[in-house]
């Protein structure tokens, strides 16, 4: 009995211990959080993964820290929860960072606590997702701090390409700390209450003068708007849970695996006379590409990201004949669909992600060129637009491309053409396929002859007779038919049967790259 009776006390203190982790900092600190409008740790975890399914790690992991008073407390967990999961019944692997305990600030046994989990997730070919709400790194620690951050960027950069790694900013991320949502592949930041920069508003007033707040600097608007670090901009921390669960529907575990597959009851065969008649006759008139999208893809459902950067192209996932598809399509409606800098970086980013991972890339495009003038050069256009090109060719993803309008001089190159190893290529009947559009042709190749004719009634006949001759020669898609460049034109309405088709075909595809130790993309 005396042995039970210990026995008993035993379970007691670890039924107790476990209770006191569960808090944190405490109630009062938890309290400081939802007062913020913020969740715990372990709120976020309990909404993103299935129930009863979270098997933690490390609870009783404390800090190593001796000086500036830190060795009068050593609260179990250390400030950030770790552990795996499911999430639709598929395992993931999560961490998130505990504000209420010292503000969050990384110390060297956090560090370990998530590198073991992203050791876990390699091994085991899950996902990784961690949800970020720190103060940065914690200064009492010095460099091992420092060290810490360091051991997790090497492990975001083994794990990249491996296994699909998510970041969720909930709270503050500054300094080195960005760096870490940074090399992930996916990052959502929350409206209002969260924020990242590498040096806060003092230290930016204090060097430049500028007087900009928080919000300004490195709130979730800013980074998914301007800059394109963030891939999602949630309205609220429910919101942002919800848009990573719906992000993971569409990924497979790990770069051997594919994406789940989601029945659907969108037939096969279903044609659409929307798009017969959706390019206008006025070659410079806008259209509205998602309209195209949401014809094609199962049930018009599209999970579009990043949104609001670079508006002047699409990138999302959907689901065709129920396998997941990345999209990369150019927006006729925004800047007439022409690519720039940033378009070409965030196209290039995802299509590199939809290529590690196996997931098969529609193309639509509708593309006049790249935009020109002294700012999109002394920006470095041609090294990002050579990110998007490399990241076609490069991928050996299946690819199928529909030109449904314009394809000029280098961006339909750009644009997964035939001789970036473009699977299947169709081109609709509107489909203007050239090095340039019929006036910019016709002055180069007719100029001098236009200029001969002294009257311009007569010099507008001239022109408008080479241009009509131009159009007919080579601003279709016939020539490029004809030389196999395109594997059909096909009905627009018949679009979504025949990209499907061409995708089931290419389920089976193998494709290997040259040996070689790593690939050296134009950065």
């Amino acid at each position: 009995m005396q042995n039970m009776s210990i026995q008993q006390e035993k379970i007691g203190q670890l039924v107790d211990r476990r209770a006191k982790a569960r808090l944190g900092g405490g109630e009062k600190r938890i309290a400081a959080q939802h007062e913020k409008g913020k969740l715990t740790a372990r709120e976020r975890l309990a909404l993103l993964l299935d129930e009863g399914s979270f098997e933690e790690f490390d609870m009783f992991v404390q800090h190593r820290c001796t000086n500036f008073g830190m060795e009068q407390s050593h609260p179990d967990g250390d400030g950030v929860v770790t552990g795996q999961g499911t999430i639709d019944g598929r395992l993931v692997y999560v961490y998130a960072q505990d504000f209420t305990v010292s503000g969050g600030s990384l110390s060297k046994t956090m560090s370990e606590k998530i590198c073991k989990v992203m050791d876990m997730a390699m091994r085991n070919g899950a996902p990784v997702i961690g949800l970020n709400d720190s103060g940065g790194a914690r200064i009492q620690e010095g460099i091992d701090a420092l060290a810490g951050y360091g051991d997790i960027f090497e492990h975001n950069i083994l794990a990249s390409g491996v296994v699909p790694q998510i970041s969720g900013i909930f709270g503050p991320c500054a300094g080195g700390a960005v760096y870490s949502p940074a090399l992930t592949d996916f990052t959502l930041m929350v409206k209002n209450t969260s924020y990242m920069f590498l040096t806060g508003p003092a230290v930016v007033k204090s060097v430049t003068g500028e007087d900009v707040d928080q919000e300004q600097l490195g709130g979730a608007d800013v980074h998914s708007s301007k800059s394109g670090v963030a891939d999602f901009a949630a309205e609220n921390e429910e919101d942002g849970i919800a848009t990573i669960k719906r992000l993971f529907s569409f990924i497979p575990q790990n770069n051997m695996e594919t994406a789940p597959v989601r029945p659907t009851e969108d037939p096969v065969n279903r044609t659409d006379d929307l798009l017969n008649d959706i390019i206008p006759d006025n070659p410079n008139k806008a259209y509205d590409m998602y309209a195209v999208i949401s014809s094609i893809v199962d049930d018009g459902d599209f999970f579009e990201v990043h949104r609001n950067f670079a508006k002047n192209i699409i990138v999302g996932f959907a689901h065709v004949n129920g396998r997941s598809v990345g999209v990369v399509a150019n927006q006729p409606s925004v800047l007439a669909g022409v690519l720039d800098i940033n378009a070409s970086r965030k196209a290039a980013r995802f299509v590199r992600f939809c290529d590690a991972f196996n997931i098969p890339l529609l193309t639509l495009v509708d593309v006049p060129g790249f935009l020109p003038g002294t700012q999109q050069e002394y920006g470095a256009v041609i090294t990002n637009g050579a990110k998007l090109l490399y990241a076609y060719g490069e991928a050996t993803v299946p690819k199928v491309t529909v030109t449904l309008r314009k394809a000029y001089g280098g961006a339909h190159i750009v644009m997964s053409c035939k001789q970036l190893r473009g699977d299947i290529n169709y081109a609709w009947p509107t489909a203007q396929i050239a090095v340039m559009g019929a006036d910019g042709a016709v002055n180069v190749l007719y100029g001098k002859d236009i200029k001969a004719e002294t009257d311009p009634a007569k010099q507008e006949e001239v022109r408008a007779a080479k241009k009509a001759e131009y159009e007919e020669l080579f601003n279709n898609p016939y020539q490029a038919a004809q030389k196999g460049y395109i594997e059909d034109v096909i009905e627009p309405r018949n679009t979504r049967f025949r990209v499907i088709r061409a995708f089931e075909s290419l389920q089976n595809k193998r494709q290997e790259l040259p040996a070689k130790k790593h690939d050296n993309l134009p950065l």
